[in-house]
């Protein structure tokens, strides 16, 4: 759900006005959102961001935000709610708060992933063929060992040996192929029990690291997505995530495909609940 499609020139930059005559940014916010005239609950259901969140920006209380980069993240999504630039917003919060965070390197991300291989179940496919090949070979070694031992009385006795006849050894049955375990389908997502809430993540337009968690706080998983891969959370009441490349990812809830136009590289944080998408 969004408020409409903004054009730059719809959003009203701030003008030229010395340091100390220029309104903070969370009252720049609150004006911008009257003069809209919308209210705190329209603008947290147009951007998913929290109600307490909202109200505490346009308090100038960024604690809440988690850390400078989730706070510039919503003063953008604020802004274009509202109809404001985001750029002159956002250079301001910088120079109030020590200047631009520095990007996360990936390095760590990646040695995370290595870290923490994924667990493999045994390969019972290759131990099936390796007990084939050992029963095999025990068969052709007897009769090679029986054809032996024939030739032998031959030559002793000068009689013929009598012909042995070799019974055709049993052909084992080929071995079953594991089934590959896999995420639930798009059908069970759509499927799944209304007093639960189910989200699939799926990274369809790149590689990116996402986090998520249960409503007690328990870490569902945290990790890297390769290009074309998903996971499928679900809980009684409420999933939180954290998406390291959100433009890079695909979001289904409880069924529904979510339409948010996530930017390449922007960092969200996310809660979904039994009731989301909302109608409308």
């Amino acid at each position: 759900m969004s408020i409409g499609s903004n054009s730059p020139e719809d959003e009203r930059p701030f003008h030229d006005v010395p340091d100390e005559k220029r309104p903070s940014v969370g009252h720049a916010l609150k004006q911008a959102r009257l003069a809209a005239g919308l209210t705190v609950s329209d603008v947290s259901n147009a951007t998913r961001v929290r109600l307490a969140i909202v109200h505490a920006i346009e308090a100038d209380d960024f604690a809440p935000c988690g850390g400078d980069v989730y706070a510039r993240g919503h003063i953008r999504t604020l802004a274009r709610a509202v109809h404001l630039d985001p750029a002159p917003l956002v250079a301001q919060f910088d120079a109030e708060h020590g200047g631009r965070p520095a990007p996360t390197p990936a390095a760590p991300l990646f040695e995370a992933e290595r870290i923490r291989p994924e667990r493999r179940g045994p390969n019972w496919t290759a131990a099936m063929v390796a007990a084939i090949v050992v029963v095999i070979g025990f068969v052709g070694f007897t009769a090679f060992k029986g054809g032996d031992g024939g030739g032998d009385t031959q030559a002793a006795d000068g009689s013929p040996s009598p012909t042995v006849t070799k019974s055709p050894s049993a052909t084992p049955a080929p071995a079953k192929p594991a089934t590959p375990k896999s995420d639930p389908s798009d059908s069970a997502i759509a499927a799944a029990p209304q007093d639960k809430v189910t989200v699939q993540v799926s990274a369809a337009n790149g590689r990116s690291w996402i986090s998520a968690k249960d409503h007690n706080g328990r870490m569902l998983f945290d990790g890297l997505l390769d290009k074309g891969q998903s996971k499928t959370f679900q809980d009684s009441t409420k999933i939180n995530l954290i998406l390291g490349d959100a433009g890079a990812i695909q979001l289904y809830v409880n069924g529904k495909k979510i339409d948010d136009d996530f930017r390449p590289g922007a960092v969200e944080r996310l809660t979904y609940t039994k009731g989301d998408p909302e109608v409308g």
